[in-house]
């Protein structure tokens, strides 16, 4: 079991060393230069050389690289050209946050709605339950993050007042307040996740519900309700959990258009003000900090095969 992890964590470590290749080369190929950015309009070339020399912008490409992750794996992400914020603290102590709170939120929703409107949808199959419950996840399905926002924000902001559009408060400064902030952009974002939860768990409990061990339960009299959540969900937990693990990469992306569309202050709003700003630096940071999330959580996914079936587990 532990070799198996020691592994799964090389493979994650050469992931993201691929990774901040990837995103390094790319960013040097793009337009635009931080020298004249931290300099503006008004420069000379004596200033001009004298800063890329600092910035170390004169020695070769493989040379600043090495400079840039060692720096990075010691924290030193360096500074906001715009902001003159430390990228470090902006990115993780800032940001981060936010973006982890949305997500967790969004996918909380997501759970809550998904599964046991599959679950309906499996136990009513064919009815009009099942035509229901489908109709909505199909429907969640297709509306794109950012529509589906708008128009929260145009009929529940707007319209009704109950909620409001813009701004962010910290759930752990005002707790209630902060989820009333989040709820429409959770909404706009978990809508999608409600649809895909709710498919795979249908087409997984109605599989599950023919095989032997569900039918001796049922003969042993055993109640409805422990045959389905204990019996039978225990099995379905796995095909849930592999799709989740797959598209959390996807809620983090989606979580960029939910953050611009409602102002919120992650790792989304981040990246687009940096894109904007032509602020590389920043923008290496939000790449790499997605990618640390990304195959983390892919990795704690993964591990947890191993604690809900026994069989994978290694004995030595």
């Amino acid at each position: 079991m532990w070799q198996a992890t020691f592994t799964k964590l090389g493979q994650t470590l050469l992931v993201l060393l691929l990774v901040s290749v990837a995103s390094f080369s790319f960013l040097k190929l793009a337009p635009g230069d931080p020298v004249t950015i931290m300099l503006g309009s008004d420069y000379s070339k004596a200033s001009y050389d004298q800063l890329t020399q600092e910035l170390g912008l004169d020695q070769p490409v493989i040379v600043q690289y090495g400079h840039w992750l060692a720096n990075f794996v010691r924290g030193d992400w360096g500074t906001s050209y715009i902001t003159n914020q430390n990228i470090f603290e902006l990115a993780v102590f800032q940001a981060l946050p936010v973006t982890l709170t949305l997500a967790a939120f969004s996918l909380l929703i997501a759970l809550v709605i998904g599964i046991p409107t599959g679950v309906m949808a499996a136990l009513y199959r064919n009815s009009w339950v099942d035509v229901l419950a489908t109709t909505l996840a199909i429907g969640g399905n297709a509306f794109p993050s950012f529509y589906l926002g708008i128009i929260l924000i145009w009929v529940f902001g707007v319209g009704l007042g109950w909620f409001p559009t813009l701004g962010f408060v910290a759930p752990w400064d005002d707790f209630w307040q902060g989820m009333w902030h989040l709820a429409l952009p959770a909404i706009t974002l978990g809508a999608w996740y409600v649809g895909l939860i709710a498919r795979i768990t249908r087409s997984s409990l109605l599989e599950v519900m023919g095989q032997p061990y569900i039918l001796a339960a049922k003969a042993r009299g055993e109640p409805g309700w422990r045959v389905v959540w204990v019996h039978g969900m225990r099995n379905v937990l796995m095909p849930l959990i592999t799709v989740i693990g797959l598209q959390l990469g996807g809620m983090l992306r989606g979580a960029v258009m939910t953050e611009v569309v409602f102002s919120l202050p992650g790792l989304g709003m981040m990246i687009t003000s940096a894109v904007l700003n032509r602020e590389y630096i920043v923008i290496q940071a939000g790449i790499m900090l997605t990618g640390v999330l990304f195959v983390v959580l892919n990795l704690m996914v993964d591990q947890t095969y191993q604690f809900l079936d026994p069989r994978l587990r290694r004995r030595k």
